[in-house]
């Protein structure tokens, strides 16, 4: 009953949503018709990035095949770490007592977009870039104050590195060795303090952290765990989302005291 509940609410909300904007009347069906979904989760398999330390996904067959009753039938295992490939970080991976990945409010994981993009082309990015309070002031200055409640989605361009391990951490290697090699960006403390003034419900980034690679205070980590705001990493697409006007759901594996986990996300776009 909680699940089609908020799947009215999510349809309820659409539908006004696109009401308001396009002035239409508010019918659902008509309503979704005017938008697109693009999937911003990568797949799990064996290409999936995962933090170098970080136990890798595995997939085991256990079955696929027609068995001997005449039907085919399909089945298998699966495991990895929380924290690989898109998933999210939830306010207790970095807060003592906040959220776990279980506990988050669906509130928190589903409402209006924004993608924040740095003036700098992403060809140019230097790998340890910070995307700063600057960047978010220049996307005010263009689209306005950043709303209240706002999923807001870091566009850094790294995604076009998926899935070469190399070029997407900075390292191909493994182990504790291999995390003083790490090279991508991230968001600056003092960006992320401002996000949190700003009332934001959740933080994504189309990195594999919302720290960056050299980081070893994880300083963006802490400031929004401890607002309880939860953080979606290795966000996919992100260039096939507006900078204003889309709809985020990011529903991730409901794991009892998760500190995170596989997420599978969407981005509503009219």
């Amino acid at each position: 009953m909680r699940r089609w509940t908020v799947v009215v609410g999510i349809l309820a909300f659409l539908v006004g949503y696109v009401a308001a904007r396009r002035r239409a009347p508010p019918d659902a069906a008509a309503a979704l018709a005017r938008g697109t979904w693009v999937d911003l989760s990568y797949a799990f398999d064996s290409t999936t990035i995962y933090w170098p330390t970080s136990t890798p996904f595995t997939l085991t067959v256990r079955s696929a095949g027609v068995t001997a009753a005449g039907f085919y039938y399909a089945a298998n295992d699966f495991a990895a770490a929380e924290h690989g490939g898109t998933h999210l970080d939830a306010p207790i991976h970095f807060g003592e007592g906040k959220h776990t990945a279980d506990r988050i409010p669906l509130e928190r994981l589903i409402g209006p977009a924004v993608v924040l993009a740095p003036a700098r082309p992403p060809g140019e990015m230097d790998r340890d870039y910070l995307v700063s309070v600057d960047d978010l002031a220049a996307w005010e200055d263009a689209h306005g104050p950043l709303p209240a409640g706002a999923i807001v989605l870091l566009r850094t361009g790294w995604g076009a590195f998926w899935p070469d391990r190399a070029r997407y951490l900075g390292t191909a290697a493994t182990g504790p060795q291999a995390v003083a090699g790490l090279h991508f960006p991230g968001v600056d403390p003092r960006a992320a303090r401002l996000l949190v003034e700003r009332g934001v419900r959740a933080v994504g980034i189309d990195t594999p952290s919302i720290d960056y690679g050299q980081s070893t205070t994880f300083e963006a980590h802490q400031v929004l765990a401890a607002a309880n705001v939860p953080i979606f990493e290795n966000v996919a697409a992100l260039d096939r989302v507006p900078a204003t006007g889309a709809f985020v759901v990011a529903l991730p594996m409901k794991i009892g005291g998760g500190s995170g986990g596989p997420l599978r996300m969407a981005a509503w776009v009219p």
